[in-house]
């Protein structure tokens, strides 16, 4: 079988700011150009099995908001945690900063308020986009003794859930960044994120402008073959004036198909 080898697989984008106007900036820029590649952190695979409607969506390493060239003061304040997901023709890019509603400004001014979860059209955003995914032999471990030796061992490990949602298949797939073992009980526990995990309920779907907004930031932890558990990224109220954005809903799906796959 094959799997994704996370460590080669990117996201790139480019924009020449001098033929192409940006629409995802809160700051004038120092260069006249930017080119970026961001490492892939999970890949989700949508199919409603109604329409044939099949999308794959790639997330981005979290990075922070910056000012890219510049002589000095190279983070931007208030700063901002930042993670683009996009396919081929849509995106989402979601910035935290350390409360809600911060009021940022987009630039140019006319643009309005960055928004915390920006969806948009890639041709719009950029003047050149690619995903680059890397694919790579691999083995399915059969069972815990399995999943124990290759956690003990040095090769990239891919955690890989399936799920029905409604009319939709979900296919999500991840590295293992942490990965908990118990050998003497017969446990293992991955704990990895963000990683991307769809709302597929038709409230959402119709909430949404693209199909990329049903997207939430999570982390995954499963340790059973038939179910996996989710920590959201939500609005959290810490008081009456003030909430932020925090890995505060737990989520479980029951019914899913979780696979542990060491690269070979």
């Amino acid at each position: 079988m094959q799997t994704i080898d996370f460590s080669r697989s990117y996201l790139r984008f480019y924009i020449d700011f001098k033929k192409f106007p940006a629409i995802t900036l809160s700051h004038n820029p120092p260069t006249t150009q930017n080119e970026v590649r961001i490492s892939a952190e999970c890949r989700c695979r949508l199919t409603n099995r109604k329409t044939g409607v099949d999308s794959t969506y790639v997330l981005g390493a979290s990075c922070k908001t910056e000012r890219v060239g510049a002589e000095r003061d190279l983070w931007l304040l208030p700063n901002a945690d930042f993670c683009l997901t996009a396919s081929t023709e849509e995106f989402l890019i979601v910035k935290n900063w350390q409360k809600k509603d911060m009021g940022v400004m987009r630039v140019p001014a006319s643009l309005g308020v960055q928004p915390e979860r920006q969806v948009g059209l890639v041709k719009e955003a950029w003047t050149r986009f690619s995903i680059d995914v890397k694919e790579v032999e691999a083995r399915e471990c059969k069972n815990v003794d399995e999943i124990v030796a290759a956690t003990r061992g040095i090769q990239p490990m891919v955690s890989r859930t399936e799920f029905t949602q409604g009319d939709w298949t979900v296919v999500i797939e991840h590295p293992v960044k942490t990965m908990n073992i118990s050998d003497r009980e017969g446990v293992f526990q991955t704990d990895t994120g963000p990683i991307l995990l769809p709302d597929l309920s038709p409230e959402r779907l119709k909430r949404e402008e693209k199909l990329v907004g049903c997207f939430d930031l999570a982390f995954s932890a499963l340790n059973a073959p038939g179910f996996a558990e989710f920590i959201v990224l939500a609005p959290t109220k810490l008081s009456d004036s003030i909430s932020v954005n925090h890995y505060s809903v737990p989520k479980r799906i029951d019914g899913t198909k979780n696979s542990i796959i060491e690269v070979v």
